[in-house]
């Protein structure tokens, strides 16, 4: 069996894990993303966690075939080269994330591959997560912000200019307070995200007059577990913008099935059932039977699904 190296690049951290060729994680490290630093500190202290990885695999007999990165922002599959990043990571956007890799590491350019970190989630719960043995999904992550991916045949479908899956960014009727589109981190308004990811949740609920003590969207739920009327209310509408923005993508798409994940879908019950009932009613009637499931993978994800695109088809 084969086996290669998965790489997870996020804003605040970078985790990697030796996958093998049935998806398994064998071991896996995590260290802080040096954010503030610049692309080639970043380039460096990634290979350092790689070269760590491979040499532990190496040791116990395993052949790494290559590495594969999930990364923050969007990605230029073709020439492994952030086209462009958010604030997160100043001065990402330019970056030659493979080419710099391969360097560092001593492997050939075709060994390392990139994608954006949404894609390689998705493309790890098609692999052995929720969304496996399907000939298409949809997966969908709401959290800090809103992404997702379509994955068709085994493949994310990264778009001519390699932006597809900015799913946070079209246009939400649920996304108006007083007449007015509400403001959205990209620069435009009334997007999906403005309204239905983490921080537009509390953000809502402050709109809306709460007063309780909800410095994030974990203690708007706690609010609401309390029974906190405004903050029921502000969980409630993002939650049904969540579920009718998903909906409306379903019907777009068709896929086998929707996969939605990400640190709202970890709250349970109190989102997951209004999103669930808003993305049904959205839903055209030859999409009635649609299977919606929570993410399988949890963190291991992009991981997995980084891996997979260095790893042969036939593993």
């Amino acid at each position: 069996m084969q086996y290669a190296i998965g790489v997870d690049l996020g804003g605040t951290k970078t985790a990697a894990g030796v996958v093998s060729g049935d998806g398994e994680v064998l071991f896996s490290e995590t260290v802080p993303t040096l954010n503030r630093e610049g692309g080639d500190a970043i380039l460096d202290a990634t290979a350092a966690l790689v070269s760590a990885l491979v040499a532990r695999a190496q040791a116990e007999g395993l052949d790494v075939v290559g590495v594969g990165v999930g990364s923050a922002g969007v990605i230029d599959a073709a020439r492994g080269v952030v086209v462009s990043a958010t604030d997160a990571i100043p001065g990402w956007a330019g970056t030659e994330l493979t080419a710099g890799l391969a360097a560092r590491l001593g492997l050939a350019p075709e060994a390392v591959q990139a994608v954006n970190d949404v894609h390689a989630h998705a493309l790890g719960e098609s692999w052995t997560g929720s969304a496996a043995g399907t000939a298409s999904s949809l997966l969908v992550a709401f959290g800090t912000g809103v992404g997702g991916s379509f994955v068709l045949a085994g493949h994310p479908v990264l778009g001519h200019r390699y932006a597809g899956g900015h799913v946070g960014h079209f246009a939400s009727p649920y996304a108006f307070h007083a007449g007015q589109p509400v403001p959205c981190v990209c620069g435009g308004a009334g997007h999906v995200e403005a309204i239905a990811s983490g921080p537009a949740i509390r953000e809502a609920y402050v709109r809306l007059g709460g007063k309780g003590p909800a410095s994030d969207a974990r203690g708007v739920f706690a609010l609401a577990d309390a029974s906190d009327a405004m903050a029921i209310k502000a969980v409630g509408i993002g939650a049904a913008a969540a579920g009718q923005a998903v909906g409306g993508l379903a019907n777009i798409l068709d896929p086998e099935v929707v996969v939605v994940s990400g640190g709202l879908s970890d709250a349970g019950a109190p989102w997951w059932r209004p999103m669930e009932r808003a993305l049904r009613a959205e839903l055209l009637p030859a999409l009635l039977g649609l299977p919606v499931l929570p993410a399988k993978l949890g963190n291991a994800a992009a991981v997995v699904g980084a891996a997979r695109l260095v790893l042969p088809t036939s593993s």
